[in-house]
């Protein structure tokens, strides 16, 4: 399969060209068009590697469409897969919370149904991405453990993040948007809210500390990668990074990246907080870390379009001095590389032919091909 008339979008530069694959790899790529006859005519647009994604929601809401709905797994899988090679994401972690009571986290049965899902769709060959599994560990409640314990040795698991979502702190520092997120999420009158705070208060300050510790211990036991999540204190970075933490997962707060930073650890954002100019729960914007040079990955987390979309805002951003390519390193090498995949993220020889064709001919990126493997999916 060949490739004519691109951009490509390399490590740290734009090459027009073509670009060659060859049994599931990429075999050469050139600053010359090719000659060969049959080669797709790239009309100019943009080449580049294909996406990975280390955190999205997206599996649950196929699953779940609506309160009390439950569809049926081949179906949910299928719609997502579809979702998620539209979107140009070739590698993805389907993250799925566990202990979180009120979305069904709580039920082991509800969770080994969607990792079944994933599971049996890899082994028959039926997705287009290839999908892993991220382990969401929501660590105010009595259950996390136990069920991550069920979980932990899913050969898919390739992340685990630490989670504490409870009023009052990290995201949720302004109990003013705590109370208007959930409110608005579970439909809950003001007093169902008094006492849904007070009940994870409670939850939080028995749970959350013995949580950590056991669950973090049992990822370093079998060198499963750990993220912190919305760390927002210098405090809240020692803590993630003494269990091992390696990925800092929406740091809430200037202080918390700086500080993640000093410890090494990669630094993973949204992409809605760029395309949206700002985050939805009032904590730093994606952009004003940028500007500082305190991104690493950024992640699509509630809406899959928004990867893409985010690396050409950033590289157009000239509060930042990322070019296109140090951008969309942000959504494919540097996410790759957090996980060890030294096999993909980039256009190089011998490399996963991982690809998107995407032009930007009315202002903003839109994919026309997407290939997974060589094989054209999209």
């Amino acid at each position: 399969m060949i490739v004519n008339n691109v951009t490509l979008i390399l490590e740290n530069e734009l090459v027009t060209g073509s670009l060659e694959m060859r049994d599931g790899l990429i075999a050469s790529f050139s600053e010359t068009p090719s000659r060969q006859p049959g080669a797709l005519d790239g009309e100019g647009a943009y080449l580049l590697p294909g996406l990975v994604e280390l955190h999205t929601d997206n599996l649950d809401k196929f699953f779940s469409p609506r309160p009390k709905v439950d569809w049926p797994a081949h179906s949910a899988m299928s719609s997502h897969d579809a979702l998620m090679v539209a979107s140009g994401i070739t590698t993805v972690l389907d993250a799925i919370g566990v202990g979180d009571v009120r979305d069904g986290g709580h039920r082991l049965d509800n969770l080994s149904k969607m990792i079944d899902a994933i599971r049996d769709s890899n082994r028959k060959g039926l997705n287009r991405a290839e999908h892993r599994l991220h382990l969401r560990c929501e660590l105010p409640h009595h259950a996390t453990l136990s069920l991550f314990e069920a979980l932990m040795s899913t050969p898919e698991l390739s992340l685990v993040s630490l989670m504490d979502h409870s009023p009052g702190q990290r995201q949720y520092a302004s109990l003013e948007k705590y109370r208007e997120y959930y409110q608005g999420k579970y439909a809950l009158n003001d007093q169902q809210m008094d006492a849904f705070e007070h009940e994870q208060l409670t939850l939080a300050a028995q749970w959350s500390q013995p949580n950590r510790q056991a669950i973090a211990a049992l990822c370093r036991a079998r060198n499963i990668a750990i993220a912190s999540h919305d760390d927002a204190t210098e405090a809240h970075v020692e803590e993630s990074h003494g269990v091992g933490s390696a990925i800092a997962e929406f740091p809430t707060t200037l202080e918390a990246a700086r500080a993640s930073r000093a410890k090494g650890m990669q630094i993973l954002m949204g992409a809605p907080n760029i395309v949206r100019g700002g985050s939805h729960s009032g904590n730093v914007a994606a952009w004003a870390l940028a500007a500082e040079g305190l991104l690493d990955i950024l992640s699509s987390d509630y809406y899959p379009a928004a990867l893409l979309d985010a690396a050409f805002r950033l590289a157009a951003d000239e509060r930042n001095a990322l070019a296109l390519p140090q951008a969309v390193a942000l959504v494919t090498r540097n996410p790759a590389r957090a996980l060890g995949l030294e096999d993909r993220g980039v256009i190089a020889e011998g490399r996963r032919a991982d690809l998107v064709l995407a032009h930007t001919d009315h202002g903003h990126p839109h994919i026309r091909h997407v290939w997974t493997q060589g094989r054209q999916v999209y």
